[in-house]
Formats: structure tokens, sequence, C-alpha cells
């Protein structure tokens, strides 16, 4: 039989207040708030504790303060990643960030989706996975929906609300997001 946490990261249903994964938020909201209280995000300490909230993250990840997760430890970053301040990650699923990525002021990302029907919406919940390929820069105020994956070089315009897949080098706007123009992938 699965634990929660285990049907949490399949994309089962799961109950939210399972001991395990309430405990494992509560450390990622302590975590949160050193970090958000952090002046200067280059001390060695600062980093450390990055690297605590957010430890499969790569090398030159940063981010603005205030910042916000549910867990952190279901967040991949490749290499040069930047959030900028009031970002929201919703990791219940793995969100899967590539290298050279960066989001503008208040972009959400949110795994985590809810069933349909109100009684099992009462105290169940489930996540779907999110990827974000190399390369994109997500503008600021953008929404990224459960179950989304961004290709490689794209650009998601402010405010955007991202509810299906965007192709490799597209630029996407609007809500709900659609793409408005191919982008030359690189030479």
């Amino acid at each position: 039989m699965l634990s929660e946490k285990e049907k949490m990261l399949a994309g089962e249903l799961y109950l939210a207040t399972d001991p395990v994964l309430v405990q494992e938020r509560t450390r990622a909201k302590r975590l949160l708030h050193r970090l958000n209280v952090t002046e200067y995000l280059v001390t060695d300490a600062a980093r450390a504790l990055l690297a605590e909230l957010v430890p499969r993250a790569g090398p030159n990840f940063y981010v603005e303060p205030p910042f916000h997760c549910d867990y952190g430890s279901n967040i991949y970053c490749g290499s040069n990643v930047y959030f900028n301040v009031n970002c929201v990650v919703l990791d219940v699923a793995k969100v899967t960030i590539g290298s050279n990525v960066m989001f503008g002021p208040g972009v959400q990302l949110y795994a985590a989706t809810h069933p349909l029907d109100a009684v099992m919406r009462r105290t169940l919940e489930l996540g779907r996975p999110i990827t974000i390929s190399d390369d994109c820069w997500l503008g600021g105020g953008a929404i990224v929906c459960p179950g989304v994956t961004i290709g490689a070089g794209c650009v998601i315009g402010a405010g955007a609300v991202v509810t299906k897949n965007v192709p490799a080098y597209s630029l996407a706007v609007g809500n709900p997001a659609r793409v408005v123009k191919n982008l030359r992938a690189p030479a």
C-alpha cells in the first residue's frame, strides 16, 4: 500500500492532512520564513538555506524573496535559474525547470489541483507535474497550471495563464495562453 506522500508524488488522490506531509510542509515553511527575512541572499549562509529548501537545484539558482512553495524538495532545476519577487511554486508533484530560465515577479507554478467532485474535494487533493524546458522566460504574473509542459526557448507573456502545453520556441500570451508567434531556435 502506498503512503500518502507516494500517492501525492504519483499523481494519485491523497490526504494532504497526512502527518508526514504536514511535517514536511511545516519544515518548508520554517525555511521559507528564514529565507524571506534574509536581507541578502548572496551570503554563504543564505545560499545554504536556499540549498536546504530546494536541494535539487543546479548552480546559480537564485530567488528574490519573498518566495513561497509547498515542499521545495519536489522542485528540480538546472543551472542559472532566477525567480524574481513573490513567486509561488505549489510543488505537490514534480516541478522540473531547465537551465537558463527566468521568472518575472509574481509567477505562479501550480502542480496542485483538486477533484471536481465536491465531496471528494473536502478531503482529497492531487497533483500533476509541470515541466519548463531550457532557455524560457516567464513574464510577471504568469500562471502555469497543473500538468503543463513548456518547450525550450519559450517566452510566456506577462499575466498569461498557461493551461495547455506550449511547443518549443513559441511566444504564448493571454488567458488562456495561446501561441501568437514562433521564435527562432538558436543556430
